[in-house]
């Protein structure tokens, strides 16, 4: 049971109704943290708006990553991307905003953060922020793109 109790320490979110979007992350323990693999997560239902216009945007958006101590709790990221729902942003900044605030949360080995915006005004517009920690976790998937 000690176990347990550990894994959800920090969870805030999971199991438990939540209605509104937050700029929490939210992370639990990872147990393989010997061992390099990768975590995707992937949405299609990304928004966020113009800052100059107020357009929406629309976007699929992957995150993957090499865990370290810290894997992301899915919930958590969900409520967070649904924060940009209302925010006016450009795709580059946001795309590193997601970035910076996995980076933050996790430390992990290595993590690719792609924003694939559906194309407005005639053009689409594909998005890569990257961070490395640990070089070697980074060659392993550089390929798998």
């Amino acid at each position: 049971m000690a176990n347990k109790s550990k894994e959800k320490q920090g969870l805030t979110l999971l199991g438990r109704k939540v209605t509104q979007a937050t700029k929490k992350l939210e992370a639990f323990p990872n147990k393989a943290k010997d061992r390099y693999y990768r975590v995707n997560l992937n949405t299609d239902e990304f928004t966020c708006v113009c800052p100059i216009t107020g357009q929406p945007d629309f976007a699929s958006v992957q995150i993957s990553y090499v865990p370290d101590k810290l894997i992301l709790e899915s919930k958590s990221l969900k409520l967070y991307l649904w924060s940009f729902r209302e925010q006016g942003v450009f795709h580059e900044h946001v795309v590193n905003q997601i970035l910076d605030d996995v980076v933050k949360v996790l430390d992990p080995h290595w993590c690719l953060i792609t924003g694939k915006f559906r194309a407005r005004g005639g053009i689409a517009i594909t998005v890569d922020a990257e961070h490395v920690k640990t070089a070697a976790a980074r060659e392993l998937w550089k390929n798998n793109r």
